[in-house]
């Protein structure tokens, strides 16, 4: 196979606020596959939290540049296994080079990827649009702006049942509330009762992840479903959330591909947890791969491309939460001529 490596710094529409820091721009890097005339893409992405950057990422996929350009795609899961003790210190890097197999391969079958798995796309859930961090009255504002089926609002103020309180005066849609780690117990709790009338549907990852003891407590007592995120990186920390998690929140980025993702959608299942995917602000490259595993799951959050003044690719289109996918085959994503190259 033929690798090749595009960094991107994608700048957002609006400075993107959560409970523990704030950004306005958002490095990327797309994988490019190539093999016997198709390439397939992948992206991963940068995040202060997990101490990932783009130049740490290129570093890690350049030091097994000569392993993968000398490799035969036949099977993207076999793939995945072979390299993964190559990378499995880098579950970021891994996931481009896993999503950009699966479109390689689909790509060379014609298929769409969701055709691959025989999966059923008519009963596909929404999309929510993520309303972050400001001031009520600028939540407001982009709210209205914004018409949307169900919002995600992100929190971790002292304000938020103000919030949530505000926001509801003008919208009748679905609410899903994240802290980002920012609560305790008994403000979980608290929160949970106060916005269960006000039509909020799950509370997404309220406390740290290593808060165990806690996060059980408020998983036995809580008026409203409690999804992990923080908590939930691997697909060994499936059966770790359960019992103190109601559902998960697969995140391609952090578990290293649809390869796993694949993996840990079962695990869930046979726990009885709810599944969801979620976003961490990929463009259209990473957000396309994901939109395959749509009728697999509960929960969509994959609203990356929208919250983004700049883009890497054309492929998926969101309509009113709908997921629209494109006339190509594999994740059915390419590139953009131009697009915002990486700065540093």
């Amino acid at each position: 196979m033929q690798l090749t490596l595009h960094p991107f710094e994608l700048k957002f529409k609006h400075t993107f606020r959560i409970s523990r820091k704030a950004k306005d721009v958002q490095p990327s890097l797309v994988v490019a596959l190539s093999q016997e005339g198709y390439t397939g893409l992948g992206e991963t992405v940068d995040n202060s939290y997990y101490h990932m950057t783009v130049p740490d990422l290129i570093a890690a996929i350049e030091a097994h540049r000569p392993a993968i350009e000398n490799y035969t795609l036949t099977q993207p899961a076999i793939f995945w296994q072979d390299m993964y003790p190559r990378f499995q210190d880098n579950m970021f890097a891994l996931c481009a080079l896993d999503i950009a197999a699966w479109d390689l391969y689909a790509r060379q079958q014609q298929k769409k990827l969701y055709e691959i798995w025989e999966l059923d796309i008519s009963r596909n859930p929404l999309t929510d649009y993520t309303i972050g961090i400001d001031t009520i009255e600028n939540m407001v504002i982009k709210l209205k702006e914004f018409p949307w089926p169900i919002y995600k609002i992100k929190l971790g103020t002292k304000e938020d049942i103000d919030i949530i309180r505000a926001l509801r005066q003008h919208t009748d849609a679905v609410f899903r509330v994240d802290a980002n780690c920012a609560w305790g117990v008994e403000e979980t709790l608290r929160n949970a009762i106060a916005m269960q009338p006000l039509g909020v549907e799950f509370i997404e990852q309220p406390m740290p992840a290593e808060e165990r003891e806690g996060m059980k407590r408020v998983y036995e007592k809580v008026a409203l479903p409690v999804i992990a995120d923080e908590s939930c990186i691997v697909e060994q920390d499936v059966a770790r959330c359960h019992g103190y998690f109601h559902g998960i929140n697969i995140k391609l980025t952090k578990c290293g591909g649809i390869t796993p993702a694949l993996r840990m959608i079962t695990e869930a299942r046979r726990l009885g947890m709810k599944v969801m995917t979620g976003s961490m602000n990929e463009s259209t490259v990473g957000t396309s791969a994901a939109a395959h595993l749509l009728p697999l799951l509960d929960y969509v959050d994959m609203d990356g491309p929208l919250l983004l003044a700049e883009d890497t690719a054309e492929g998926i289109r969101m309509e009113n939460g709908h997921i629209i996918y494109a006339d190509r085959p594999g994740t059915g994503s390419v590139l953009l001529p131009g697009a915002p190259a990486y700065k540093g």
